[in-house]
C-alpha cells in the first residue's frame, strides 16, 4: 500500500467516525423533541444486542460431550451474580472471563 493510499484510507476512516459522531447532534438538537421510535429503539436495542452476543458466544458449545458446557454456564452465572451484586460492568466482565479461562484450563 502506497503512502497516498494509506493517507486516503485514514482520512476516509476519520470522516466516517466524525460523521457517525456528529449526525445525531444535527438530527436531534437539544431544542427539538426526540421521536418516539428513537426513544423506543434506545430502550430495547441494548438488551437485544447483549442477548445476541450471548447466543453468538454459546453457538458452538456442546452440552453433550466433555465438560457439558460447565465453564460457559459458570461464567454466565458469575457475570450475572457479580453484576447484580456490584453493578459494575468491568468487574462483571473481568470476573466472568477470569473464571471461564480458569475453568477451561482446569477442565480442558
Amino acid at each position: 500500500m502506497t503512502m497516498l493510499q494509506l493517507l486516503i484510507m485514514i482520512a476516509a476512516l476519520a470522516a466516517g467516525v466524525m460523521i457517525t459522531r456528529f449526525v445525531p447532534f444535527v438530527l436531534f438538537p437539544e431544542n427539538r423533541k426526540v421521536p418516539k421510535i428513537v426513544e423506543y429503539l434506545g430502550s430495547v436495542l441494548p438488551p437485544a444486542v447483549i442477548a445476541l452476543l450471548v447466543v453468538y458466544c454459546l453457538r458452538n458449545v456442546d452440552f453433550l460431550h466433555a465438560s457439558f458446557g460447565l465453564p460457559e454456564i459458570a461464567a454466565i452465572l458469575a457475570i450475572c451474580g457479580l453484576h447484580a451484586w456490584k453493578r459494575n460492568s468491568l468487574l462483571s466482565i473481568a470476573g466472568g472471563t477470569i473464571l471461564y479461562m480458569g475453568l477451561l484450563h482446569l477442565i480442558g
